[in-house]
C-alpha cells in the first residue's frame, strides 16, 4: 500500500468515527477549518488532493464563543507594503476588545489583555533559534488579535518555546508551521501537542483572506468561531488556499520566509504522526527543533 492510499485510508476511517460519534451526540454543527492539535487529513480524490481538517478527533469541549467589538466601522486602509490586503471592515472609531477566559483545555494563564489595543503596531519581528521573520502587521483590521499577541509577548510567553507542528504537502496536503502552544513538546509523540492555549479566547476578526503563502493567521477548533488563542500559524505555500477564508489573520511575512519554507522539503525532514494527519492526537514535528527565542512589536 502506498503511503497516500495509507492516508487516503486513515482519512476515511476517521471520517467515518466522526459521523458515527456526531450521530450519537446528535451534532449539527459544520466544520471549519482550523488547525489547534489539528491534523489535515488527506484524502485522495480524482486525482487530486482534498485537505479535510479535524480537531482533536472530534472530541473536547465546545466554550462559548468571545466577540470583539468596535464602535463603528469603515472600509480597511492597508498598508502598501502589504501584498495581500485585509478584506474585513476596520474600527473608525475607538476599538474595545473583549476576551473571555477559557480553561477547558491545557493552558498557561498569564492574565487576560486590555480592552484598549495600540493600533499602532505595525510589525512583529520574531527570532527563531532558525532565523528572523518579520510579519507585516494588519493592525487596523485585526486589532484584537495583535493586542493579544502583543500582551502575551509582554509577559514572556512565548520566549524559548517550541514550535510544535511543521508539516509539507506530500505529508498533510498543505505546508505550515504552527506555533503557540506553552505545554508542547514537539517531540512527534506527546497526545496532547497542539491543545495547550494562553487560557482565554477573543473572536474572529479579518477573516476573509485565504491562507496563501506567507500569511500568518491564528488557529482555533474546527468546529467553533470566535475562540482564538495563543497559537498561530504561517501558511508555507499556495496550496493552503484550499482550506478557503474562515482564520482570524494577523498579517503577512515580507522577511525570512525563504528560512521558514526550507525548514521543511518534505517528509523526510519530520517526525510524522499518523494520528496528527487524521486529526485523533498529536501532532508532525520538525526533526530539527524549531524554537521562538523572543518577539518584538513595532
Amino acid at each position: 500500500m502506498s503511503g497516500e492510499d495509507r492516508k487516503s485510508d486513515l482519512a476515511r476511517e476517521h471520517k467515518e468515527r466522526q459521523e458515527k460519534r456526531a450521530a450519537a451526540e446528535g451534532s449539527s454543527k459544520a466544520k471549519r477549518n482550523a488547525f489547534i492539535g489539528a491534523g489535515v487529513a488527506v484524502v485522495v480524490v480524482a486525482g487530486g488532493i482534498f485537505a479535510a481538517t479535524t480537531l482533536r478527533g472530534g472530541d473536547g469541549p465546545d466554550p462559548a464563543a468571545a466577540e470583539s467589538s468596535a464602535s463603528a466601522s469603515a472600509s480597511a486602509s492597508p498598508s502598501a507594503s502589504l501584498p495581500i490586503a485585509p478584506t474585513t471592515t476596520a474600527a473608525a472609531g475607538p476599538v474595545t476588545c473583549t476576551y473571555k477566559r477559557d480553561d477547558s483545555v491545557p493552558n498557561k494563564f498569564v492574565g487576560l489583555p486590555g480592552k484598549k489595543p495600540n493600533m499602532k503596531l505595525k510589525k512583529m519581528t520574531i527570532n527563531f533559534n532558525r532565523g528572523k521573520v518579520v510579519v507585516d502587521l494588519m493592525t487596523e483590521a485585526a486589532p484584537c488579535t495583535v493586542n493579544a499577541l502583543s500582551f502575551l509577548n509582554k509577559k514572556h510567553f512565548y520566549d524559548n518555546m517550541k514550535c510544535h507542528r511543521l508539516v509539507t504537502t506530500d505529508v498533510s496536503g498543505v505546508h505550515l508551521l504552527q506555533c503557540g502552544d506553552p505545554q508542547a513538546k514537539a517531540d512527534g509523540k506527546n497526545p496532547t501537542d497542539g491543545q495547550g492555549t494562553a487560557g482565554f479566547v477573543y473572536g474572529d476578526e479579518n477573516v476573509e483572506i485565504p491562507p496563501a503563502k506567507g500569511v500568518v493567521f491564528m488557529s482555533q477548533p474546527g468546529d467553533s468561531v470566535g475562540q482564538n488563542n495563543s497559537q498561530f500559524v504561517f501558511s508555507l505555500s499556495d496550496e493552503n488556499t484550499q482550506l478557503g477564508g474562515g482564520f482570524s489573520t494577523v498579517g503577512v511575512v515580507s522577511e525570512g520566509l525563504d528560512m521558514l519554507v526550507g525548514l521543511a522539503k518534505d517528509g523526510s525532514d519530520l517526525i510524522v504522526n499518523e494520528a496528527d494527519i487524521t486529526g485523533d492526537g498529536g501532532t508532525t514535528a520538525p526533526k530539527k527543533p524549531v524554537i521562538i527565542k523572543s518577539i518584538t512589536f513595532s
